[in-house]
């Protein structure tokens, strides 16, 4: 997520920062991951993560094809 919103910084994402703190709790262990609660992220936030992304990338393909 870093790397891409310093990559474009057309890229909005609204909960980038959360993004970036799940994946280093998930990836590092800093607590033990509980299944509940990383059901509950991908269940509530990552469909507006995917509607972010997909006019994103709308948004990137229409400014190409006028390039």
């Amino acid at each position: 997520m870093n790397r891409a919103l310093n990559e474009d910084t057309d890229l909005e994402v609204e909960n980038a920062r959360k993004i970036v703190d799940t994946r280093n709790w998930v990836i590092y262990g800093y607590d033990k991951v509980d299944d509940v609660i990383i059901w509950g992220i991908i269940s509530k936030h990552l469909p507006k993560l995917k509607r972010e992304i997909e006019a994103y990338l709308k948004k990137n393909a229409s400014c190409q094809q006028t390039a």
